[in-house]
């Protein structure tokens, strides 16, 4: 198991496994949670998919992703989009509430969102947690090589009960929503400490 993150800028040394996590992201959103997202050639992909973006992905030596999330800064700007929490918030997105956090959402050096983050569902329990931690570290690497000092994400609600054993500095930044059956809460992730 190892992990790379990817950007625009290094795909190129990394074969197919920017492809490879565009797919599990299909299976995993469209295919297993059957959300209604763009999909095209077995892959999916949003306006968030862009060269501002980092990804990064837990996988075996063949390519095959176990897990994964997308990065976006919070500066970050394509058209009328910026990231995808701030533009719930303004209502560009009708599936997610526009009161989905306590406070506007940032747009600062520094600040960065976590998205579209998975873990397969055909790995076994074991592998998932060690998945999950290894998912994190890579987290930790990109947020010291990008100067992150803190990511804002919209996650299951039951981030609570696994992020110490990750590692992870959390706070909720918003608050409990049902979306699709589940129930999702806009947390903050504190990188600050890891910057040193």
């Amino acid at each position: 198991m190892q992990s790379t993150t990817l950007s625009f800028a290094n795909l190129h040394n990394h074969g197919e496994l920017f492809v490879n996590i565009l797919r599990a992201r299909r299976e995993s959103f469209i295919i297993r949670r059957q959300w209604d997202l763009p999909e095209a050639m077995g892959m999916e992909f949003d306006q968030y998919d862009t060269p501002a973006s980092r990804w990064v992905a837990v996988h075996d030596d063949t390519g095959r992703v176990m897990a994964g999330v997308r990065l976006t800064p919070s500066t970050a700007q394509c058209g009328i989009y910026t990231y995808m929490i701030h533009d719930a918030q303004r209502g560009l997105l009708e599936t997610i509430p526009t009161d989905l956090l306590y406070e506007t959402a940032p747009i600062e050096t520094g600040v960065w969102e976590v998205s579209r983050g998975f873990v397969s569902n055909d790995l076994p329990a074991g592998l998932r947690a060690r998945a999950r931690v290894q998912l994190v570290q890579q987290m930790m690497t990109a947020a010291r090589s990008e100067g992150i000092s803190k990511m804002v994400a919209l996650l299951p609600s039951n981030w609570n009960r696994w992020a110490a054993r990750c590692g992870l500095k959390m706070s909720a930044a918003g608050r409990n929503m049902n979306m699709g059956g589940i129930d999702y809460q806009a947390v903050w992730i504190d990188f600050a400490d890891n910057l040193h």
